[in-house]
């Protein structure tokens, strides 16, 4: 049975959270019918590595700027476009206006990188785990003597 609602704006905007996404596009299916300005990918590379690629044609990287404040990542446009009084379009096809654009970010997934080519907006995002956040695997000593040792301290 099919569902009347679709929470992919709500998993698309989240980078790090594969496992509570994966969850919710299996049980809900996946909607890729909603589109915003500018379009955009998110690609997964590996375990730990995310890509988001944004098609800002017309935009130089001054006019681009990427911030994260408090695990959310904001991409924004802005245009200062001079005055066109010479120009008369018979079609314009390319959009070039302000945008804002914003993703949360799991724990430890931070931007590692930004580059702007060829039109595209490439933003790397990685997951970097803290030691203390590993698991650590404890050895099991099976020798009789170390549990001796522990009655023998306490």
């Amino acid at each position: 049975m099919a569902t009347a609602f679709s929470l992919n704006p709500l998993l698309r905007s989240s980078i790090g959270f594969d496992r509570f996404n994966d969850l919710f596009e299996s049980s809900f299916g996946r909607n890729d019918a909603a589109s915003a300005y500018p379009p955009y990918n998110v690609e997964r590379w590996g375990n730990d590595e995310y890509r988001i690629i944004f098609a800002v044609a017309g935009f130089s990287d001054d006019d681009l700027n990427v911030t994260v404040k408090d695990n959310v990542l904001m991409v924004e446009g802005r245009t200062d476009q001079p005055a066109e009084n010479d120009v008369t379009y018979l079609h314009r096809g390319i959009a070039k206006r302000a945008f804002r654009r914003n993703f949360r970010l799991a724990d430890y997934v931070h931007v590692a990188n930004a580059a702007l080519k060829d039109g595209l907006l490439h933003v790397t995002l990685k997951r970097e785990l803290p030691e203390e956040a590993k698991p650590r695997v404890i050895p099991i000593n099976a020798s009789e003597n170390v549990i001796e040792q522990a009655e023998q301290a306490a």
